[in-house]
């Protein structure tokens, strides 16, 4: 009885961490901020090209982490059920007030449920996630895809359902960035806009790609890179940009893909490096999918390591 109660008790105190943990990464995330997705016109074009082709009349979907329930709607137009299902009160009440509003929103069900736990009663054909944060920090896609692949072979057997997005590409770029406010000197993190240019921000070389997860096969949320960039402008590095490209339904029969990209998210250089054309910066960092952004900044190192063709003593720089 006591070992019972013991296991009782270290399972409830797991429930509340991840209660707690859900209230600043992940699930429960504020409803305005759900708001400002809808008006996100390049998120919900993306979403909605891309529902719109892989979902064939008749299919059953299954979106976890629904929000608003916008793209459960968007896969009620063709399918036949969408379950839809949401962790947070308060977006289960919008999601069913929105649906009731939309043609076909009838065929959407809406489930107040725990996506870490949630199993349809049926088998599904797609899978729509959409727990993205820039390079899958904060949100929690990895770790609820991972989990619900588990238990849905464990429960249907295979073949798994495909999953949207299928992929992620994720890249670092070197910066030079303008932490200038109106005179005030505040090196921050920053999120821009993918279709907008910054005359302060300066690109020192070209994107390198660290990390792509493929959803159809088992994802780690480990992830670690050590990489070299050659500068193709001088200037002052004092910021890296990642990249996050979702890969949201691969197009076959085209042989393209219908993508979204994420706001790029630039993070501060403790100590800048004033660095030349030509010269090879060696960059590291590694952190867990679903972890914070200061965990990505606490390991991140930068140096110059050849200068004119020429090894540089190496002295590691925290990016933070």
């Amino acid at each position: 009885m006591e070992i019972m109660q013991a296991h009782s008790d270290t399972e409830e105190h797991m429930l509340n961490e991840r209660e707690i943990e859900s209230c600043y990464l992940g699930q429960f995330i504020p409803v305005h901020y759900h708001h400002n997705m809808l008006m996100d016109h390049n998120r919900m074009h993306s979403f909605k090209s891309a529902i719109y082709h892989a979902v064939k009349p008749g299919m059953k979907v299954l979106e976890l982490g629904g929000g608003t329930g916008v793209l459960s709607y968007f896969a009620a137009q063709n399918a036949s059920q969408v379950y839809c299902v949401e962790f947070n009160p308060d977006m289960v009440r919008e999601a069913r007030r929105f649906l009731a509003m939309n043609p076909n929103g009838h065929k959407v069900e809406v489930i107040h449920a725990d996506a870490f736990e949630y199993l349809p009663p049926e088998p599904v054909d797609l899978v729509i996630c959409e727990m993205i944060h820039v390079g899958m920090l904060r949100e929690k896609q990895v770790e609820v895809i991972e989990s619900f692949k588990r238990r849905y072979l464990a429960r249907f057997g295979g073949p798994l359902p495909i999953f949207m997005p299928e992929a992620v590409i994720m890249a670092a770029q070197p910066l030079q960035l303008e932490y200038d406010f109106e005179g005030f000197y505040a090196p921050i993190v920053q999120f821009q806009p993918t279709n907008v240019i910054y005359p302060g921000t300066i690109e020192l070389a070209q994107p390198g790609v660290y990390a792509i997860m493929d959803f159809s096969q088992p994802v780690g949320d480990a992830i670690a890179w050590e990489g070299q960039f050659r500068m193709e402008q001088g200037g002052r590095l004092n910021a890296l940009r990642f990249i996050t490209k979702n890969v949201l339904s691969i197009v076959e029969e085209r042989g393209t893909t219908i993508d979204w990209l994420n706001h790029y998210m630039m993070l501060p250089l403790a100590t800048p490096l004033d660095v030349q054309a030509g010269d090879i910066v060696q960059v590291s960092f590694a952190y867990r999918a679903g972890g914070s952004i200061p965990s990505l900044e606490a390991s991140m190192r930068a140096a110059v390591v050849e200068r004119a063709g020429v090894p540089v003593q190496v002295r590691d720089t925290v990016l933070a």
